[in-house]
């Protein structure tokens, strides 16, 4: 999905890290970053390597750390 160039998120998909880092223009060690510092929940089911990121989760921090650009 895309608009302009940008990519959707939406907020019921489920998200892998490198697609979670695509989307939100990180590199998968920024990525892994925001996952240890707690801003972003992910699910990790027992005896799964994988790690799963709901798209609510990545709007929720995109909305609590939004700062107001200065013109």
């Amino acid at each position: 999905m895309s608009d302009g160039g940008k990519r959707i998120i939406n907020s019921n998909a489920v998200y892998s890290r490198q697609e979670a880092a695509e989307v939100l223009g990180v590199s998968l060690s920024t990525l892994k970053k925001l996952i240890d510092a707690g801003y972003l929940r992910v699910s990790q089911p027992a005896g799964i390597r994988r790690i799963f990121i709901q798209g609510s989760s990545i709007l929720e921090m995109l909305d609590q750390t939004a700062v107001e650009r200065q013109a």
